[in-house]
């Protein structure tokens, strides 16, 4: 009895281990998107994308005002939407 409970904690110890993993790899891209958005976009390559017009304005001064916004409320429904998939394949979800 003692071997059938080791494996299925172990199997178990995988699973938990699976599911935070692929948790913490949905947070990192999530949070490179963010960077490249906020930091990138708005601040470094904003001279580089001041010759795009979006608007009636610069694509990085849109990026820094406008943009980053709704790529952040984009990542808010992407995180929400991808975990309770992540959710329902490990078992975990919520009712």
């Amino acid at each position: 009895m003692t071997d059938h409970t080791s494996q299925d904690a172990k199997a178990a110890e995988k699973s938990d281990q699976g599911y935070w993993a692929a948790n913490v790899r949905i947070i990192l891209v999530s949070l490179v998107i963010w960077a490249v958005v906020s930091f990138g976009f708005g601040i470094l390559l904003r001279p580089a994308l001041s010759g795009i017009r979006v608007g009636g304005t610069d694509l990085g001064f849109w990026f820094a005002q406008q943009g980053s916004i709704i790529v952040f409320l984009g990542l808010i429904f992407f995180y929400a939407w991808r975990m309770n998939k992540l959710d329902r394949e490990y078992g975990v979800e919520e009712e």
